[in-house]
């Protein structure tokens, strides 16, 4: 019987993983590495694939349990070039030649395993990073106009709370004032400050009531299926960021299902939702907001005298009673579970302008005095006789900078 010459017995060998003959050792070598390349690169996107983003429609599509998300990749199969190399029969090879092709494999190995590589092509949640207070001071300072209230709590609040590494429980801030303040804008600056891709973020989830809970008989339901929806992306990420806008039109009694997630509890059925962020924003205690500002501007005083303390109480009292408030007679304020009552200010003619020259330098263009002027000329301010506050803020600046 014929015997099979080295070619033939790596042919064998290597058509057990699907491998094609080599006609040399150098030939070989380099073929298990791309192999190995190829296959990690596979590796790679099917990962990707689990990390695509989940829908932000319905919630009963998302009804799931908790999400088994890696944090880094299973190593290339470093030992399959060891089993290939030490195959019976296989030609021997040089030291040398053995010794690049290990050493080539455990640098791809090594590379892949890395965190800091791995998370260049994937999400990854940072558990432990802290929140830069530079970056998010500088933000909130140039993007935010008119809010000293607002950008000394978020601040304060949101590095303090990053920065330790064992919270007693989540992070919780109420967001309040009239529309065009920079509620939301204030929530996507911290989402950005949090997670890179800021709101397109897999460990960031923003919730809007008329969309996403429309029904009030279906309280039930949402309410389990948002408990689920935390419960699975918390698992995922323990620095999951909840973003929930419209709280004023929330149907009385649905935002309570979350209060075990926000209590002082070390964990919830084997989770821990210590590190988790939750943001209200909301409409309601507007008119409180504004009618203080109102009474330092008549008693003739800075609006930048206007201390939390002065409309925090009255805020969370005036919301807990505020039957459209979304927080009424709410379990969340009874038992202390809100951080923060953040008030935002409503804003003078001179924010507007500062919003005008944002958006124009946004945009690229050359700031314009005289189409900032015309544009702040156009929004409608009240008190009647005053005229003090913009009664839409800032929020249709964008547009109306268009036709200029």
């Amino acid at each position: 019987m014929a015997v099979a010459g080295p070619s033939q017995k790596w042919r064998k060998v290597g058509g057990r993983f699907g491998s094609s003959p080599a006609p040399n050792k150098n030939g070989v070598v380099q073929e298990l590495l791309t192999r190995l390349s190829v296959q990690a690169e596979v590796t790679r996107g099917a990962e990707a694939r689990l990390m695509e983003p989940r829908p932000r429609g319905a919630l009963c599509a998302v009804a799931m349990g908790p999400l088994q998300l890696p944090v880094q990749p299973p190593p290339p199969p470093l030992p399959l070039l060891l089993l290939l190399l030490m195959a019976p029969g296989a030609e021997p090879f040089e030291p040398i030649t053995v010794g690049i092709a290990i050493g080539a494999a455990s640098a791809l190995t090594g590379y892949l395993s890395y965190p800091d590589f791995y998370c260049r092509f994937v999400e990854c949640c940072h558990e432990e990073q802290p929140v830069n207070a530079s970056a998010l001071k500088l933000d909130l300072e140039e993007k935010l106009f008119g809010q000293h209230l607002a950008t000394e709590v978020i601040l304060k609040a949101l590095t303090g709370f990053r920065n330790n590494r064992n919270p007693k429980k989540p992070l919780t801030l109420s967001l309040h004032g009239w529309a065009g303040t920079g509620k939301n804008y204030v929530s996507q600056i911290v989402a950005e400050n949090l997670h890179l891709k800021g709101l397109k973020s897999n460990f960031v989830h923003l919730f809007v009531s008329t969309l996403h809970f429309p029904h009030e008989q279906e309280i039930k339901l949402y309410q389990e299926q948002l408990q689920k929806w935390i419960r699975g992306n918390v698992s995922a990420c323990a620095r999951s960021v909840f973003i929930f806008d419209e709280m004023d039109k929330l149907h009385r009694g649905l935002i309570d299902a979350i209060k075990p997630f926000l209590d002082y509890y070390e964990q919830v059925d084997g989770i821990s939702y210590r590190k988790a962020i939750f943001i209200f924003l909301s409409n309601a205690g507007g008119d409180l907001i504004t009618r203080m500002a109102l009474d330092f501007w008549r008693a003739g005083k800075k609006r930048e005298d206007i201390q939390l303390k002065d409309l925090e109480p009255v805020l969370s009292l005036g919301v807990f009673n505020n039957k459209n408030s979304g927080l009424w007679h709410s379990g969340l304020i009874d038992k202390s579970l809100i951080d923060y009552f953040v008030p935002f200010l409503p804003l003078e003619y001179k924010h507007v302008k500062m919003c005008v020259r944002a958006e124009m330098k946004s945009r690229g263009f050359t700031i314009d005095e005289e189409v900032v002027t015309r544009v702040a000329d156009e929004m409608t301010f009240f008190p009647k006789e005053e005229k003090i506050y913009s009664d839409k803020g800032c929020k249709t600046v964008q547009t109306r900078l268009d036709f200029h």
